[in-house]
């Protein structure tokens, strides 16, 4: 099972969404116009790799289930 490329892509993936979300948190933190822009735009980025990475993985579950193991 953890010889799986499509659930190391998955974990990938969520580890990609945590790295973005801090990214995002921390750029808020700073403040400022600048700061709440990059915060926004590392935001949207944060929902597309959230988005990736639940097809990720429930692709691996349905794959995983479509082969009775």
């Amino acid at each position: 099972m953890t010889n799986d490329p499509l659930l190391i892509a998955g974990l990938v993936a969520c580890l990609a969404v945590l790295v973005i979300l801090l990214m995002g948190i921390n750029s808020f933190r700073k403040g400022g116009a600048e700061g709440a822009k990059r915060s926004n735009k590392l935001m949207q980025w944060r929902l597309g790799a959230q988005l990736l990475a639940i097809i990720l993985l429930l692709a691996f579950v349905y794959f995983r289930r479509q082969s009775g193991g």
